[in-house]
């Protein structure tokens, strides 16, 4: 079997993909179910239908593109990532595990290759909160994680259902039927971006990854007293603003002596009321993101906040109301596609190290339902989620190779 990469061609293709967004380039935005997510979705549908793949669209808009193998009752190796992004994003994270999955299957068939097992590419719906306020919609779907009843209660900032929009958007199908059958896939790579630093800094050009890390997601809302910032004294100030930043500093603490540097906390919102210079803060909303590899040390850090929040509370006699949105699991990836890959390297004398992934993906909720592993390349000083995003033509070809030559092990 002789697999080359079409460089050229999936280069553009990430260029074209790029140019359909909300917002001038470099900046991609594409927020689920908007025309631009639509057009990129028409735009991938047409991209799959020229080579010759099986096109289905499931009732939130999951998308397989199927290349039937010899064995049409064999269970599907999948592949596949997301191609809506946050706003003010980049161009390459989700869309070289899309895209880079296209072109490995491209490449199997220009090789010559047949699969027994199905090779099946798979765009999820969503996979950025940024609509509905959950990540990885689609893939919670699929895998069960989220029920069609707490799914049909998802609203969007404007108020309107996840319902009313998805079938606005001409996805009509009934959400109880998106869950995948049991034994679906033999198993499910994703490609992607690293999203960090380290590939970078040790020079090497592939991460295999064994473990992925789960958020759990708080919302807390401080109540304080407000008034005028001249009229009340020290003595007298029950600041919301200041038990938040007391409380945002606490969070930062649990998660720096959990003992593990795969602990992580941030605090990316506070919304503060009334917001005026010259008004004391009488109400502050926070959103807490803490991930870990580990549930166990994760839910510690969890209830330490807790804990937290009950004694700034008393200290400073403001109400501190807490409420946790999801807190997920963490995933093992499985050994035999870890294996896999790191064979498909060694074959191709590429250096590569084992991994963690910090940053969640659908990876995380297929490995529900499947055996999963996720292949890392280089991007840029780490940078993800902005428009200087950026992933070298060379990274994404030889990931691409990786990621066409584990395909065919695993589909053989």
């Amino acid at each position: 079997m002789n697999l080359t990469i079409d460089r050229d061609r999936l280069l553009s293709e990430i260029e074209a993909l790029a140019s359909i967004s909300e917002a001038e380039p470099p900046v991609v935005t594409r927020i689920v179910f908007t025309p631009s997510d639509l057009k990129a979705r028409a735009w991938m549908i047409a991209r799959c239908n020229e080579a010759g793949l099986a096109v289905r669209q499931d009732a939130v808009g999951n998308t397989f593109a199927r290349w039937n193998g010899s064995d049409p009752a064999a269970p599907v190796v999948g592949t596949g990532s997301h191609i809506d992004a946050i706003p003010n994003a980049g161009k390459y994270d989700g869309v070289v595990g899309v895209l880079g999955g296209l072109e490995a299957i491209r490449a199997l068939r220009r090789s010559g290759f047949r699969p027994r097992h199905s090779i099946e590419l798979l765009i999820f719906t969503s996979e950025e909160p940024t609509r509905f306020g959950i990540g990885c919609l689609g893939s919670r779907l699929l895998s069960g994680a989220l029920s069609p009843n707490a799914a049909r209660k998802l609203t969007d900032n404007d108020g309107a259902t996840l319902e009313d929009v998805r079938r606005r958007a001409g996805f009509a199908g009934e959400l109880d039927q998106v869950t995948l059958p049991a034994g679906y896939h033999e198993a499910f790579v994703e490609l992607h971006i690293e999203q960090g630093p380290l590939l970078e800094r040790q020079q090497i050009p592939l991460g295999i990854v064994t473990k992925i890390a789960a958020p759990a997601s708080l919302r807390i809302l401080i109540d304080g007293s407000g008034g005028h910032a001249g009229g009340v004294l020290m003595p007298d100030r029950h600041d919301a603003l200041c038990a938040a930043a007391e409380l945002i500093l606490a969070i930062e603490n649990a998660a720096r002596t959990s003992g593990a540097i795969d602990t992580v906390a941030t605090v990316g919102i506070c919304n503060v009321f009334p917001g005026a210079v010259n008004s004391i803060p009488s109400r502050v909303r926070l959103s807490v993101d803490v991930r870990d590899t580990d549930r166990q040390r994760r839910d510690l850090v969890m209830h330490t906040i807790d804990a937290t929040c009950h004694s700034i509370s008393a200290n400073r006699q403001v109400e501190i109301h807490s409420e946790l949105l999801n807190a997920d699991a963490p995933a093992d990836c499985a050994p035999e596609i870890i294996e896999a890959l790191s064979h498909s390297c060694r074959k191709h004398e590429l250096n590569f190290i084992p991994m963690v992934s910090r940053a969640y993906h659908d990876s995380l909720f297929m490995a529900r339902i499947a055996p999963v592993a996720m292949l890392f390349i280089p991007c840029r000083n780490g940078y993800s989620h902005r428009p200087d995003e950026y992933a070298a033509p060379d990274d994404i070809v030889r990931g691409t190779l990786v990621l066409a030559e584990t395909l065919a092990t695993l589909s053989r």
